[in-house]
């Protein structure tokens, strides 16, 4: 199983919009990124990233509300491996089968299990039911079986199940790939009401032609526009001389790359804190103290910043309320936060022998 787990890293792509986080994998054919239609809907465009896929800004292909698929375009995916969708009679009850996603935004976990019932029916579709942890973020991954093949899109849940997950067969899937790919290339969609898969040059005025019901494709979906707070630290990032599409991270939720430095912006509309945490470097194996005095006396020489430790990760943070935030005063805050963030991640390694982050992970 390990074989498998590793075989799959870097096909299983970490999908984000502004409503939503979840996950994705990667099919040589028909060179798509194949995930849920609840992860990707109500835009037109999302970032994905994996570890052998640089973060980028992909097109919505194709939405199908009615297995809960969607594909998404790819570019630079020559690097990217191959992997085998099941055939029906490669999966039974009893079979081990192990989960792959990115649960609550890590970048990859897999959890193992065993399939309960290859029928469970749900609105006339036949799910696979296992018991192998699923999570939030997990949605859009694949299920595979011992021999490394798909034999599932994950799905979802039943709350307070105790690990019961329902994963959509692949015959649905490769039924899909298949209808999609008659467009050639073309935007599409399927009714929820006809089941037909439309494209863009069939829709007049947003009705199906063979039906007549409302058929939402994706290149009709009207952008993601902020308002208010969000609007302010959208602008602020922008100002900031960041891609904010590219940024976006699910609700209220934002990562700024800065040199070395990554930063997490978050707003709790509940509370009004708009909190900045730059992730910088990890802490030494040894001789620690000489670190962590650096780190006292820099939390009192430093205004308006403030130095932890979470775990292995050495942090820095702004914190401030919404009723204090404005256009001209956040961005000098966040620009003093993406600077030192930046500048301490090198010095906290060079002279106090912290790890790069990259580091600790190819040690493992």
């Amino acid at each position: 199983m390990r074989d498998i787990i590793e075989r799959y890293r870097d096909i299983v792509i970490q999908i984000a919009t502004p409503y939503n986080t979840g996950t994705g994998f990667y099919l040589d054919y028909p060179n798509l990124i194949i995930t849920n239609e609840h992860v990707v809907r109500g835009n037109r465009n999302v970032v994905v990233e994996g570890n052998s896929l640089s973060k980028q800004l992909v097109k919505v292909l194709y939405t199908d509300p009615k297995y809960d698929l969607a594909f998404l375009e790819i570019s630079n995916s020559d690097q990217l491996p191959s992997v085998d969708l099941a055939q029906g009679d490669q999966m039974g009850q009893g079979d081990q089968i192990i989960a792959v996603g990115h649960p609550f935004g890590l970048k990859y976990t897999a959890t193992q299990g065993i399939i309960s019932n290859i029928n469970h029916v749900q609105n006339d579709i036949k799910y696979i039911q296992h018991d192998a942890a699923l999570n939030p973020g997990n949605s859009g991954g694949p299920l595979v079986n011992n021999k490394g093949s798909v034999i599932g899109v994950n799905t979802f849940i039943i709350k307070d199940g105790n690990n019961i997950g329902f994963s959509l067969p692949v015959r649905y899937l490769e039924s899909s790939i298949a209808e999609f790919l008659k467009g050639e290339g073309e935007v599409g969609a399927r009714c929820e009401s006809c089941s037909n898969v439309v494209f863009d040059h069939m829709i007049e005025q947003d009705y199906c032609p063979h039906c007549g019901a409302k058929v939402e494709l994706p290149s009709k979906v009207e952008e993601y526009e902020p308002v208010g707070i969000c609007k302010t630290i959208e602008e602020i990032v922008e100002k900031a001389e960041h891609d904010v599409r590219l940024s976006r991270r699910g609700p209220n939720n934002w990562q700024i790359l800065e040199g070395s430095a990554k930063v997490n912006i978050s707003y709790y509309e509940k509370t009004g804190l708009i909190t900045g945490d730059a992730y910088l470097c990890l802490l030494p194996k040894k001789n620690i103290k000489p670190l962590y005095e650096y780190l006292l006396r820099l939390n009192y020489e430093l205004e308006g910043l403030t130095f932890s430790i979470k775990g292995q990760d050495i942090i820095m943070s702004l914190l401030i309320y919404d009723r204090y935030l404005n256009a001209d005063t956040g961005l000098e805050l966040f620009k003093h936060l993406f600077a030192k963030a930046d500048h301490y991640d090198n010095i906290l390694v060079e002279e106090y022998g912290a790890q790069w982050k990259n580091e600790e992970a190819n040690s493992n």
